[in-house]
Order: structure tokens, then sequence, then C-alpha cells
């Protein structure tokens, strides 16, 4: 039992910093992580910025079974790639931003066919927003550097995009927690 409320008041004083970066492989627990955090913010107004753009029946279906396990509480903005600019326009309005994901974001800016540097420049929009938001924001994104190297260059290319965007926002934020199997583990800062 105390090992629990150990953990719990771990969990709340997170919440208490303002920019809270979650990243983790694949069905690593890192969504459900962030929104177990976000939902301890009192308060009205809770927005989730969706990056991820259905392509298929699949993905709508996932899209939905996410929506339905934020419940009501959540007001969901879709936004492929200018997050920078739903972080400015909601922050001043809510408790909590939760922006998912970051991994899909980067394949969005390449889609749009933005390059090095116009994806340097959306990164640095985006720390902008953060900076001043008025509000907490969690970013949620995936760690893919833990793989073989892709054998194909648009894939490494996107490995490699991904890590820069990783890299910055890690650096950008006050917490960083990485989640394995379900566990979450903050690594900055040191604890």
């Amino acid at each position: 039992m105390i090992i629990r409320e150990m953990i719990i008041k771990e969990k709340i004083d997170i919440v208490k910093k303002k920019i809270t970066f979650v990243i983790g492989g694949c069905r690593s627990g890192k969504s459900s992580f962030a929104l177990d955090c976000a939902n301890k913010i009192k308060g009205k107004n809770k927005y989730f910025i969706a990056t991820s753009v259905p392509m298929d029946s699949e993905m709508e279906k996932r899209v939905e079974s996410h929506q339905q396990e934020r419940g009501e509480d959540w007001i969901t903005i879709e936004e492929p790639v200018k997050i920078h600019e739903k972080i400015n326009q909601y922050s001043s309005k809510a408790c909590v931003i939760i922006v998912d994901c970051l991994t899909l974001w980067v394949s969005n800016l390449m889609f749009y066919s933005h390059d090095q540097a116009q994806i340097d420049d959306a990164v640095k929009l985006l720390e902008n927003s953060l900076e001043q938001s008025e509000c907490p924001v969690f970013l949620v994104s995936n760690e893919v550097g833990c793989g073989i190297v892709p054998d194909n260059k648009l894939a490494r290319q996107f490995r490699d995009f991904a890590g820069f965007v990783n890299q910055r926002m890690a650096k950008a934020a006050d917490t960083v927690v990485m989640t394995i199997a379900g566990i979450d583990v903050q690594i900055k800062p040191r604890t």
C-alpha cells in the first residue's frame, strides 16, 4: 500500500510541472500515462490535440476507441501539422493540453514535403508555443531509435527526424518520462 501511495504522489508531482514529454515504444503505455496524469489536473477545458490523420477504417476505429477512453471531459482538436497554433490558441482557456503524438506529426510534416530545415522551423515554433503556454502540456512520442537501421532512405530519414524532434522536446520539457511495458520511469529531472 505504501508503494502505491508513493507512485500516486510521484505522478501528482509530475503534473505540477509545466511541460511533460512522455516517450516510449508502441503500446508501452505512454498515452495512458499522459492521460492519467492530465486527468489529475483540476479544472474544465481539457484539450487533446490529435495529430493522427485516419486513412482507413481500422485507424478510424482506433481514433474512436481513444476518444471513448478519454471521456467527455476532453475536447479533441484534430491538427496534423500546425500544433503550435493550437497550443497558442487554447492554452489560455485550458487547464491542460495533451499532444498525441509527435511521431505522427513528424510523419505528417514529411508527407507535406517538409525538409530538414522546415522541420527545424516547425520545432522552433512548437518550442516557442510551449514556452508561452499558460497551462501544462503533455507531449507524447514514440521512441524509434531502439531498433535496427532501416533498409531504405525514407525510413532512415523518418527515424532521424523523429529522433531529432524527440531530443529537442526532451530538452524543452520540465519533465521527461519513459514508459516501458506499462511502467513509467522519470528520466528528467533525474531522481
